[in-house]
C-alpha cells in the first residue's frame, strides 16, 4: 500500500503498485507522494497514515496526507515553500516512534535533453566505429533488441557539451578523452543506462562526472528544500572526496552550481545545512546518506541521475542493503550508471536488477595486473620484513639524493592498523618522510595524510587496504606490499595505485610460506602478461571465499606432507655404513653446495 508523507519519496509497503482501496497517482505527475521512511518504521507509519486518511474522509479539513488536497494546493509562494521545509524535520513521537507527515514540495518534471554529437560523428559508418573501438581497446555490448550503442568520440569538441563545461575542460588542459571517456560519455549523454568496467587510472570519474553536470544544467533550478538532481555513491570517504573534487573542477564555470559531500567522520550539522539549502549534486557514502534521508535533511524526489562508483567495493564492504534502499525508492524516471573495476557475479546481478537495457563498456584487461608495472616477489621471514623495507627505502633515498631527484612517491601496504603506525614510525626514525593512513584515524587526520602525500612534504604513505581502491594520486612510482593481501583481486587493486594512465611503475612484494597460494597466482599472471596471454581470474565475494578455501586446503596438504616420516626401508644397510646416509648429530648442515665458498673473494 502506498502512503503520502513529506518530501515526496515513493515507497511501496506491499509488492503491488496499485490498490483498489487507495488513491493512485501517476508516476509522471509533478507531485511525488511519498517520503523516505526507514524499513523498521514502515509498518507503524503505514498504520498511522491509513488512520489519518480514514479520518479525512469524514471532514473537510485539508491535511498533508490527502493527495487531492496537495495536488490542488501545490502552487505555493516562495515564503510558504520555505516554511514548509523548515517545519519538515522528522518528528518522532516518544510514545510510538512515528515519523510525522507534512506537506510536500511540488516536484518539477525531469528534463531529458535531446543530445546529439557533431555531424562528423553522426556520419561515421559502422565499420569505422568498430575500427575506433579496436584502436581504443574498448569492448561494447548491448542487450538484445536494444538500439546500437552511440559511437565513441575522440574529441571533447565533437561531444557538443555545454560551453561552461568546455571552458572548464580547457582550464584543466584536458585535450583528448581517454578510452573509457571516449565511449562511456556518449552513452551517458544519450540518456542510456551504463555498466562500465575499466582498469585503474583510466579516467572513469570524468567519464560520469561531465555528463552528470550536463544533465543537471538542463533541469529546472533547485530550490531550498529540494533534494539533489544527481547522486553519486562511493565506498570510502577518500574516494567520495576525489569525486567531489572532480565535480567542482568541471562545474566551476556553471553559475550557482552547488555540490555537497556526505560522508562519515565529518560534522553532520554542516552537511544538514548544505542539503536543506538545496544542492544539484550529492557525492556520498551509503551509510551517511541513509542517515540524512531518515532525518529528513534531503530526499530522492528530484534525483534523475545516479552513479554507483566502485560498486564491487561497496558490496564487499556490506553496503548492499543501503544501495538497495536507495535504488528501490528512486523516482521512476532516472538514469543509472554503474562503474566497477571488476565484474563478479554479484555486480552482474545488481546491474540486472537496477539497470534498464544497459550498454556495457569494458576497457582493457579488467581484473588483471597492468602491463606497465614491473613486479618483484621477495621471500623473507616475518621478523625480517621491516628491516628489509627500511633497507630498501633508505637505498632509494640515497640514490635519489645522489642523482638530484626527489624521492619517488611510494605506498607501503600493511595488514593491520597497529602495524601501519609501527612501520610509519620506523621510517620516520630513519629520516624518511612517512605518514600512516588507516581506518582508525580521524577524518581530519586522514585528509591531512593524503594532502601531505599528494602535495608534500610526505613521499611515503603507509596504509591498510583503505587506500587500495579508488585512491588516485598522480605520480606514485612504487608500491610495496609489506604484507601480501589474501586474494589476487586485492593484489591487483593495490599495485594499480602505480602505473596509472599510461605511466610506468614498480611493485615489490614480500612473502612468507603462508602466502604461497597467492604467490603462485601472481607468478602465473606475470608470466601470462609477459607472453601476451589474457589474464583472467574470478572476482567477488563467492570467488574470494573459494580462493581462501583453496589456499587453506593447500596449506593443510603441505603441513600433512611435512609430517610424513622419511622412510628408506627398501634399502638394507649394514650398521657400520649408516653414517653415510644419516648426518652426525652435531654436524653442520649447509643449504648451499660445498664448493660455493670457493667463489667468495
Amino acid at each position: 500500500m502506498s502512503t503520502s508523507l513529506r518530501f515526496g519519496l515513493k515507497i511501496e509497503h506491499q509488492p503491488q503498485r496499485t490498490n483498489s482501496h487507495t488513491h493512485t497517482h501517476s508516476p509522471h505527475s509533478s507531485i511525488q507522494t511519498m517520503s523516505y521512511v526507514p524499513p523498521h518504521l514502515r509498518k507503524s507509519v503505514a498504520a498511522t497514515v491509513t488512520a489519518t486518511a480514514t479520518a479525512t474522509t469524514t471532514t473537510t479539513t485539508a491535511t498533508p496526507t490527502n493527495v487531492d488536497n496537495i495536488t490542488t494546493n501545490h502552487k505555493l509562494n516562495s515564503k510558504s515553500n520555505n516554511n514548509a521545509f523548515s517545519n519538515s524535520t522528522p518528528r518522532r513521537s516518544s510514545a510510538n516512534n512515528h515519523i510525522q507527515p507534512s506537506r510536500a514540495l511540488a516536484v518539477p518534471n525531469v528534463v531529458l535533453p535531446q543530445w546529439k554529437p557533431s555531424e562528423r560523428v553522426l556520419r561515421l559508418k559502422p565499420e569505422q566505429i568498430e575500427e575506433v573501438r579496436l584502436r581504443l581497446n574498448v569492448d561494447v555490448t548491448v542487450t538484445p533488441d536494444s538500439p546500437a550503442a552511440p559511437a565513441p568520440i575522440e574529441s571533447f569538441t565533437d561531444m557538443c557539451l555545454a560551453s561552461s563545461i568546455m571552458k572548464d575542460i580547457a582550464i584543466h588542459e584536458y585535450t583528448t578523452p581517454t578510452s573509457i571517456q571516449a565511449q562511456a560519455m556518449p552513452v551517458a549523454l544519450s540518456g542510456r543506462d551504463l555498466l562500465g568496467c575499466a582498469e585503474t587510472g583510466s579516467g572513469k570519474t570524468a567519464a560520469f562526472t561531465i555528463p552528470m553536470i550536463q544533465h543537471c544544467i538542463a533541469q529546472p533550478p533547485v530550490r531550498r528544500g529540494d533534494g539533489p538532481l544527481a547522486l553519486v555513491l562511493a565506498p570510502t570517504r577518500e574516494l567520495a572526496q576525489q569525486i567531489e573534487k572532480e565535480v567542482k573542477a568541471f562545474s566551476q564555470s556553471v553559475e550557482s552550481f552547488r555540490t555537497a559531500i556526505v560522508v562519515g567522520g565529518t560534522n553532520i550539522a554542516d552537511q544538514r545545512s548544505e542539503l536543506r539549502a538545496g544542492v544539484e549534486i550529492v557525492v556520498a557514502t551509503p551509510g551517511r546518506f541513509i542517515d540524512h534521508l531518515q532525518q529528513g535533511n534531503t530526499s530522492l524526489t528530484r534525483i534523475s541521475y545516479v552513479v554507483l562508483d566502485e560498486a564491487d567495493r561497496m558490496l564487499d564492504m556490506g553496503f548492499e542493503p543501503q544501495i538497495r534502499e536507495v535504488m528501490h525508492n528512486l523516482p521512476e524516471k532516472h538514469q543509472t550508471l554503474l562503474f566497477s573495476a571488476t565484474m563478479p557475479v554479484e555486480i552482474e546481478a545488481l546491474a540486472q536488477e537496477y539497470l534498464t537495457n544497459p550498454v556495457q563498456v569494458k576497457v582493457g584487461k579488467v581484473s588483471s595486473p597492468t602491463e606497465n608495472v614491473s613486479q618483484t616477489l621477495e621471500k623473507i621471514s616475518e621478523s625480517e620484513k621491516i628491516d628489509r623495507l627500511l633497507s630498501l627505502l633508505v637505498e632509494e633515498a640515497a640514490l635519489a639524493e645522489k642523482l638530484g631527484h626527489p624521492f619517488p612517491l611510494t605506498i607501503v601496504f600493511v595488514e593491520r592498523k597497529t602495524r601501519c603506525d609501527e612501520v610509519a614510525e620506523a621510517l620516520v626514525a630513519q629520516g624518511l618522510n612517512a605518514v600512516a593512513l588507516h581506518g582508525g584515524r580521524t577524518q581530519s587526520e586522514r585528509e591531512g595524510a593524503l594532502r601531505d602525500f599528494r602535495h608534500g612534504p610526505t613521499n611515503i604513505l603507509v596504509a591498510t587496504d583503505v587506500a587500495s581502491r579508488g585512491l588516485d594520486v598522480t605520480g606514485v612510482a612504487h608500491v610495496v606490499n609489506l604484507d601480501l593481501p589474501k586474494t589476487m583481486e586485492d593484489y591487483v587493486h593495490r599495485i594499480g595505485r602505480t602505473g596509472r594512465a599510461g605511466s610506468t611503475g614498480r611493485a615489490t612484494s614480500f612473502y612468507t610460506d603462508r602466502d604461497m597460494f597467492l604467490v603462485s597466482q601472481i607468478r602465473k599472471a606475470i608470466a601470462d602478461v609477459q607472453s601476451g596471454n589474457t589474464v583472467a581470474f574470478a572476482t567477488g565475494k563467492v570467488a574470494r571465499r573459494k580462493e581462501r578455501e583453496a589456499a587453506a586446503a593447500q596449506k593443510e596438504a603441505r603441513m600433512a606432507q611435512s609430517k610424513l616420516p622419511a622412510t628408506i626401508s627398501s634399502i638394507n644397510v649394514e650398521d657400520k655404513y649408516k653414517y653415510m646416509i644419516s648426518p652426525a648429530p652435531n654436524a653442520m648442515i649447509k643449504n648451499e653446495g660445498s664448493a660455493d665458498d670457493a667463489w667468495d673473494d
